[in-house]
């Protein structure tokens, strides 16, 4: 079997992060081949704390990292990507400390990599306009999130229902021959990553699933996010040696 992590990462999120833990299958908490890594993004609330105490339920499944300052959302991925290369994982999977994403589907994901062709597997939102917004997702980030998409899918030629899905998959070998170390530190590393694998013409499997928007508070600005989004999309267009 492979061996697989999967990254939390944290920020703020104490009302939510046990909520995240209780959901995940009891077949990932028994597997040895399955770890658990959550990097605290400088937190100021009391997230370090409890998943500290989650811990010591799990001393040997569990490691923590805690970064000294606010590095963000792209950093933290670089810093997880990194971790499981140097620890030989094959697979390693993001899962949101804020429950926005189902924590008991990641077993869904993961099957998607016995196709040996997936690169990366995604979980989208966007299979279902309706889906979505039952969920609780608002509606002008439903447009937004559609918007941003078509555009993307045209300069870029690519057929994805969705650019901006947290949950996500990837090979470890496949990191390997790209260099997200170069990739932005804020929320825009995801389009970016995509880029890169779409450059090397990696396949991105998108597997439905459900949303889930409750009462956290979003660290995400949209303008500033979709204005970076587009830069770093038209970038891929016209420089050829961008994310080289």
């Amino acid at each position: 079997m492979s061996k697989i992590l999967i990254f939390i990462p944290c920020y703020n999120v104490e009302r939510k992060i046990k909520k995240v833990f209780h959901k995940l299958p009891s077949k990932v908490l028994k597997n040895d081949k399955i770890k658990l890594l959550f990097i605290d993004d400088n937190s100021k609330d009391n997230t370090l704390k409890i998943i500290k105490k989650i811990k010591k339920n799990y001393k040997k499944k569990i490691q923590i990292l805690s970064n000294s300052k606010n590095y963000g959302y792209g950093y933290v991925q670089k810093t997880a990507f990194q971790y499981s290369i140097k620890n030989n994982f094959d697979i390693v999977l993001m899962l949101h400390g804020d429950n926005q994403y189902p924590a008991d589907k990641v077993i869904k994901i993961l099957d998607q990599f016995r196709i040996k062709k997936n690169n990366a597997v995604f979980g989208t939102r966007m299979h279902s306009i309706t889906s979505a917004f039952k969920g609780g997702m608002p509606m002008y980030k439903i447009i937004g999130n559609k918007l941003l998409t078509f555009l993307q899918n045209f300069i870029l030629g690519s057929k994805m229902s969705e650019f901006h899905s947290g949950f996500r998959a990837y090979r470890v070998n496949s990191l390997k021959k790209i260099k997200f170390q170069n990739n932005s530190n804020k929320f825009h590393f995801d389009t970016e990553i995509i880029i890169q694998f779409i450059k090397k013409g990696y396949q991105i499997k998108e597997v439905p699933m459900p949303t889930y928007y409750g009462d956290e508070v979003s660290h995400l600005k949209s303008i500033p996010y979709g204005l970076n989004i587009i830069k770093s999309t038209l970038k891929y267009k016209f420089s050829k040696k961008s994310y080289d």
